[in-house]
């Protein structure tokens, strides 16, 4: 099965645009094919506009998409929103992948002055309001068709960018399913957990009488590297470092990540294909301080060469 690769910048503090730059052009010359930014607000490295940052990769590469893993629609005015992508897809010749999301976290949502047992009818709403601007459709926010306006510049992709959902739990993952859209989950769940959530997206999908979505994407920790000292020692560190409060009792590192030599990683993502059908995977960094940029490089470079024989 031909798998579509997709990565996020493996250094984000600072995320200066020469960074974020030098990085994504990285990730295209090795084969990559989507370039990820997420979105989060008011902690250490929060990175609370991912356009922004996406538009200074758009300068350094040519052909790989730029996306974003869950850009918060319950945060913004629609029509803000949709003039915000379509011109980052103006800028990049057609190159956005929007993943969108609701948002999480009670206190964000507060700050914003979001009712947290809105964020489902919100983000309904915001997205409906920004596909017809995208159409070319005028809207008004409050429904008067006198306020109507219709938003300028539309998106270079017709009829807008490719939408993915950011779910978390069984009422987002229906959500995403009865709109037919392809689910992006969580890096941190294991593989059953996983199983388990693209079952619940897909029968929501049926139950609502609409086509399943054929994309399946998946968001996975990955290192790869032939020295087994130095994946001995990654490993050590993330299961001592690193807090998944997603897996269930009885799962370990091997259930969440995927960090081993090149048949070691190529095994995991056929039993991710097999199991899963997953057809896209996004490689999130590892959650470690202090790794050289050479080595995280060379780890990049050769999951690409493994998977992809660039």
């Amino acid at each position: 099965m031909t798998l579509h690769l997709g990565i996020t910048p493996w250094h984000l503090n600072p995320p200066t645009a020469a960074s974020i730059g030098d990085q994504a052009a990285f990730a295209e010359a090795n084969g990559y094919q989507s370039f990820w930014l997420p979105e989060n607000h008011f902690g250490d490295g929060a990175l609370p506009d991912p356009l922004m940052l996406l538009a200074s990769a758009a300068t350094s590469t040519s052909s790989i998409q730029l996306a974003t893993t869950s850009y918060l629609l319950t945060l913004r005015n629609p029509l803000q929103a949709a003039e915000q992508v379509a011109v980052l897809d103006q800028l990049s010749g057609g190159r956005v992948l929007l993943g969108v999301g609701r948002g999480y976290a009670p206190e964000m949502l507060r700050a914003f002055h979001v009712p947290v047992a809105e964020k489902r009818r919100i983000f309904a709403w915001t997205l409906d309001l920004m596909q017809k601007a995208w159409s070319g459709e005028a809207i008004s926010l409050d429904g008067d068709p006198e306020h109507a306006v219709m938003v300028h510049p539309r998106p270079v992709q017709r009829p807008h960018p490719p939408i993915w959902v950011a779910a978390f739990g069984p009422k987002a993952l229906a959500q995403a399913g009865r709109m037919g859209l392809p689910y992006l989950s969580s890096p941190m769940e294991s593989l059953k957990t996983l199983a388990d959530n693209y079952a619940q997206h897909r029968q929501a999908s049926v139950t609502e009488g609409v086509k399943p979505a054929g994309i399946v994407p998946l968001m996975r920790t990955v290192y790869v590297s032939r020295d087994a000292a130095e994946v001995a020692q990654l490993r050590q560190r993330l299961e001592q470092e690193s807090e998944n409060s997603r897996l269930q009792p009885g799962e370990t590192l091997d259930d969440w990540t995927l960090i081993g030599d090149p048949a070691f990683v190529r095994d995991g993502i056929q039993r991710y294909q097999e199991t899963l059908g997953m057809t896209h995977m996004v490689v999130t960094r590892l959650r470690l301080s202090g790794l050289p940029d050479a080595q995280l490089r060379n780890s990049v470079a050769l999951l690409a060469e493994s998977v992809l024989g660039k």
